[in-house]
């Protein structure tokens, strides 16, 4: 994930800033409790395709 690209992303709900999770491909929000899939390099920014984090999942 590129640094400039993930410096000005921010999460479409709260507006929070996001975390990379490099070894499952997300973008996590610690605000909202959820991860936005990156796919092909693309993060998919849709409220949709973000899955909930499960309650004892780290948010870092």
């Amino acid at each position: 994930m590129d640094k400039a690209l993930l410096d000005i992303l921010a999460c479409p709900s709260c507006k929070g800033s996001l975390h990379y999770k490099k070894s499952q491909q997300e973008l996590i929000c610690p605000a909202c409790r959820v991860a936005y899939p990156i796919r092909d390099d693309i993060p998919v920014m849709l409220t949709d395709e973000a899955r909930e984090l499960a309650a004892d999942e780290e948010v870092k």
